[in-house]
């Protein structure tokens, strides 16, 4: 028996030691406020109907994506919490699942707490960390019983299409697998109200997602699944056991968030293009960095010439008051990943002091 993993080492750095006065580890969208939302009392309830999800809430994303209500679970604890629902629903204790390489440890860290048997394929920076068809394939096996991706990709925001991970559920469905994408990152790329998804009720395709990254809105803990409606039951029902009901407020708030998206996307946008063009200018030709840059994403993910993660790290907090997520919570301990979506006047000075640490 595979052993039962009790603990995930990069959530707890990231609650205990990432924040810092000038804090460049934080992936999502600076918090935004109430005043933001332009929430009334009248939008607000402590309790209401929402024993397997509050209706207007699972309505506002399933007519969001063009899925049936019935194919949204809303379970509380943002994309985390449904990642984790979603594993615990499509695994047994053994089950071998395939992830991506670099990756996110959260999710390595909750598929071996579901004893799965953990295996990776290859998202090189030489192929700007696109994915490939044929890498995956010639991992699968008769064993194999998930995939999991992240869109766009985390750490280094790639973009993936549609397509292509259609292709790669195709393969995985005949040996019996389904794929789980983590689409939490995907919000950025949605203009103009248009909102599209990997899902696919009949084709394999389980998808999770949140309002957290995107728009500074992690309070909210609003996360959701899509799934095709037997399996969607199946969660509602697994979620007896683990969340029971999300907090109705919270889901008020969330239904109010879901008509504010748009100037919520404005105020993100805002915030990582300033950010981007200053990583551009201050880091993006840095001698201490070896780099694939991307155009979209609030995350870079580049390599040091020299060192490792921790070791930087260590440097930059103690003489810059600068934090970042060091590359070993990603399987690169080489590599650092900086974020763009904070305060973008705060973020220009951490971007400096990061340089300065690197030319030590």
């Amino acid at each position: 028996m595979i052993p039962r993993n009790l603990k995930s080492d990069y959530m707890n750095f990231a609650k205990m030691a990432a924040p810092a006065p000038f804090n460049l580890a934080t992936s999502g969208v600076a918090d935004c406020t109430l005043a933001d939302l332009d929430i009334s009392l009248a939008d607000l309830a402590l309790h209401g109907p929402n024993a397997y999800g509050y209706a207007p809430l699972a309505e506002k994303i399933a007519t969001r994506f063009g899925v049936e209500a019935a194919e949204v679970v809303v379970a509380g604890g943002g994309c985390s919490f449904a990642n984790h629902l979603a594993m615990a629903a499509l695994l047994s204790p053994g089950d071998e699942v395939l992830i991506e390489d670099p990756t996110y440890e959260l999710l390595t860290a909750t598929l071996t707490y579901f004893q799965a048997d953990v295996r990776t394929f290859p998202r090189p920076p030489a192929g700007r960390y696109g994915l490939d068809v044929g890498a995956v394939v010639e991992r699968l096996t008769p064993r194999t019983r998930l995939v999991v991706l992240t869109n766009l990709h985390n750490p280094s925001g790639a973009l993936e299409s549609e397509a292509t991970i259609h292709a790669i559920a195709e393969a995985a469905a005949k040996v019996g697998a389904r794929v789980l994408v983590d689409e939490i990152y995907l919000e950025l790329m949605f203009e103009g109200g248009a909102a599209r998804t990997a899902f696919r009720p009949e084709g394999g395709v389980i998808v999770t997602s949140s309002l957290t990254k995107a728009y500074g809105l992690s309070g909210l803990r609003c996360g959701w699944i899509l799934a095709p409606a037997d399996l969607a039951q199946r969660m509602r029902r697994l979620n007896d056991l683990f969340g029971v009901l999300p907090p109705h407020i919270s889901e008020c708030l969330s239904v109010v968030a879901f008509d504010r998206l748009p100037a919520l996307r404005a105020r993100a946008s805002t915030m990582i293009g300033a950010n981007r063009a200053a990583y551009l200018e201050i880091l993006g030709r840095h001698p201490g960095l070896e780099q694939t840059l991307l155009d979209q994403g609030t995350t870079v993910f580049p390599r040091l010439a020299k060192g490792d993660g921790d070791q930087l790290l260590a440097r930059s907090r103690a003489e810059f008051d600068t934090s970042f997520a060091p590359g070993r919570f990603f399987g690169r301990p080489e590599h650092i990943r900086i974020g763009l979506a904070g305060d973008p006047v705060m973020t220009r000075s951490a971007l400096e002091r990061l340089g300065e640490a690197l030319a030590l």
